[in-house]
């Protein structure tokens, strides 16, 4: 991804720098500055540390948003189906494209048509971290166990993404997931 910032064809306009013509605006800003952070981690620390460093920070949003659904929907746990329709509904919410692709007793599967960090998820498979633990987080924080496993990924280039949401340990536990338990309140 070249400059994402970039200057429009007319230039600089007789107004001065306010009137300029420069895509920049909070939310490019922002997906910019996590694309480019996620980036300097992964060549600083490598894809691991860097997805390790991320998740914290997945884990922490997470109970965050598992706090104010269970508050909306004035709840002390969420069930299966509203954690089901908690996670399509959170990414909705911030311009990603989730659906539910098939949900059987012990798992969920995702998937996904839009990345909410857009264009700027493309090369930074660490960003996907925040998927992960969201998910993660609040599946195990209301039905106590959660491994998450991301099938497929447009930041590593596929064409959608396939998350999938096991809701009961088994072994042995695939490379590529990430397991979650229940933390006591």
């Amino acid at each position: 991804m070249a400059d994402i910032f970039t200057q429009g064809a007319a230039g600089c306009t007789p107004g001065g720098v306010e009137t300029a013509d420069i895509d920049l605006e909070r939310d490019l800003f922002l997906r910019s500055l996590l694309r480019e952070l996620a980036g300097t981690l992964e060549k600083v620390v490598g894809l691991s540390e860097a997805s390790g460093y991320i998740s914290v920070v997945g884990g922490t949003i997470g109970e965050q948003i598992d706090t104010s659904y269970r508050r909306a929907l004035a709840v002390d746990r969420l069930t299966k189906a509203q954690v089901r329709d908690v996670l399509v509904d959170l990414k909705r919410r911030i311009q990603g494209d989730f659906y539910v692709i098939e949900e059987r007793e012990d798992c969920i599967i995702l998937g996904n048509r839009t990345c909410p960090f857009g264009a700027f998820v493309e090369g930074r498979p660490s960003l996907c971290m925040m998927t992960s633990n969201v998910f993660g987080a609040i599946t195990a924080q209301n039905l106590g166990y959660a491994r998450v496993e991301i099938d497929a990924a447009i930041a590593r280039g596929n064409t959608e993404c396939r998350i999938l949401v096991h809701l009961r340990p088994s072994e042995p536990v695939e490379p590529n997931a990430r397991e979650y338990f229940r933390m006591e309140e």
